[in-house]
């Protein structure tokens, strides 16, 4: 009997920094295809000590895995408006606004940043997983427009994120741009760590100050900017930040993550984005769809926060109940909160009772927690 060939897995892609990962010992996992830190547990670290760092002084992340397409020509706005939520014809040279591309029934394909580059020319930043999709979904979507070029430019892009209260003055030991002249979501150019034309965004997803550096993605020129970063911020002990406290950091942040509180079965409405939602723009993908939603009333259910009140550490999947103990949602993402030093969680649940802001019980395990409805963020960094 022949035994039917079997096909491998493919192999996990890699960023220019792997081997630097593996030099500083770092815990490797398969995420979204990549093989990606998830923490760097030596030298006292840790996702604890690393989100901390983040908090109280800065921390370095290896975002290379994220996506770039570019959209370029006199009619790449219309083919972005036409694919967005939110208004690009609002930004202007140099500026990025968060968005997100939506399905027909106003749910997420993926939640993106918009840059523009240019009058003609703007550069979509979006996640790791699902950048091949992302690109395929575009091209059917916004291919057919006139007068645009988009091309997928994922490979050729190294993105470094440094973060924190002291990421400025780490930063700028390493370049004379003018960094605290770049506006919160605005970007510029310069040479930084002696590698010219760099993109300096002030961005990031850790509730934080920070930066995020696009450099060419070959392994010697990506090196080269960690080595010099790191050593910049080594009077403010600097971490190497794994994808565990970039989770934790934007938990506690409030901030959205694809394939949680964002995905295609839940809408823009129930995710509560709506801040960044532009239904007066014009049409685009979507719109219909969730201007039938607020037609028809509202949303049905929506993403909330909760802090745990009981002893229990509410995990992404978990069911909520209501007090009678019937379930009504799921917990989106949850675990400890290392700054705050609470265990939180975001959660989809009915409207009427985001409404209430009624106590919950979140099933951990053989457990009913209690858990009280709060405010997001759960953090916001202190005002200068």
């Amino acid at each position: 009997m022949i035994t039917p060939a079997t096909s491998a897995p493919p192999a996990l892609k890699k960023t220019a920094l792997n081997a630097t990962h593996r030099a500083l010992k770092a815990k490797m996992v398969d995420f979204g295809g990549w093989d990606m830190p998830v923490e760097y547990p030596g030298n006292g670290g840790g996702l604890i000590a690393e989100h901390m760092a983040v908090r109280a002084g800065v921390g370095l992340f290896d975002v290379s895995h994220m996506g770039e397409i570019q959209f370029r020509g006199p009619g790449a706005l219309a083919a972005v408006q036409h694919i967005t939520m939110n208004d690009a014809s609002k930004l202007k040279d140099g500026q990025a606004h968060y968005s997100a591309l939506l399905t027909s029934s106003g749910a997420f394909v993926d939640d993106i940043l918009v840059h523009r580059l240019g009058e003609n020319d703007y550069l979509l930043v979006v996640n790791a997983g699902t950048t091949e999709k992302d690109y395929a979904w575009i091209r059917k979507h916004a291919g057919g427009f006139p007068s645009v070029h988009i091309s997928d430019y994922s490979p050729h892009y190294s993105q470094i994120a440094v973060q924190g209260p002291r990421a400025l003055e780490t930063l700028k030991k390493l370049t004379k741009v003018d960094l605290a002249a770049i506006k919160n979501y605005w970007f510029t150019w310069g040479t930084v760590a002696g590698i010219p034309n760099v993109l300096i965004a002030r961005t990031g997803y850790s509730g934080e100050d920070g930066f995020e550096v696009y450099i060419p993605s070959d392994e010697t020129t990506t090196v080269k900017m960690w080595d010099a970063l790191m050593e910049a911020g080594s009077e403010f002990a600097i971490r190497a930040c794994g994808l565990g406290a970039r989770n934790t950091l934007r938990l506690e942040a409030g901030m959205s993550l694809y394939g949680h509180e964002i995905s295609e079965e839940i809408n823009a409405l129930e995710g509560g984005l709506d801040r960044w939602l532009k239904l007066d723009k014009g049409d685009f993908i979507g719109r219909q769809a969730l201007l039938a939603v607020q037609s028809s009333g509202g949303p049905k259910r929506k993403v909330i926060g909760l802090e745990m009140i009981d002893r229990g550490i509410a995990r992404d999947g978990y069911p909520v109940l209501d007090l009678e103990g019937i379930e009504i949602g799921v917990v989106t993402s949850g675990s400890p909160a290392p700054f705050l030093k609470t265990n939180i969680a975001l959660a989809l649940v009915p409207a009427e009772v985001a409404a209430s802001g009624s106590d919950l019980f979140v099933q951990v395990r053989a457990n009913q927690v209690r858990a009280k409805q709060v405010p997001t963020p759960f953090y916001k960094r202190p005002k200068k």
